[in-house]
């Protein structure tokens, strides 16, 4: 999944909804088998859904962009040929 999350690929596309989503709204859940849970959410307008109706929201920036640091998973993020900023999502 982490190959895929780094690809050009991915990385254009998640570019481009992020720019104009088009009035379609995007939920992500991620469970862990080792125990904890993420979610990713944009352009979710209405009543809160699945983690969003008990857990705090926090923005996915600084520190928080990080899927490793979120989670607090140890090791390096892999190597990617045109690394990828927080900035050039935004």
């Amino acid at each position: 999944m982490e190959k895929w999350a780094r690809s050009e690929t991915h990385r254009l596309r998640w570019q481009n909804f992020l720019r104009d989503s088009g009035g379609t709204g995007f939920w992500h859940e991620t469970y862990f088998m080792r125990g904890g849970m993420e979610a990713v959410y944009d352009d979710m307008a209405g009543k809160p859904i699945g983690f969003q109706a008990f857990a705090p929201n926090v923005a996915a920036r600084g520190p928080m962009f990080s899927a490793r640091n979120r989670l607090r998973v140890a090791g390096d993020t892999p190597p990617q040929p045109q690394g990828m900023t927080e900035s050039e999502l935004g």
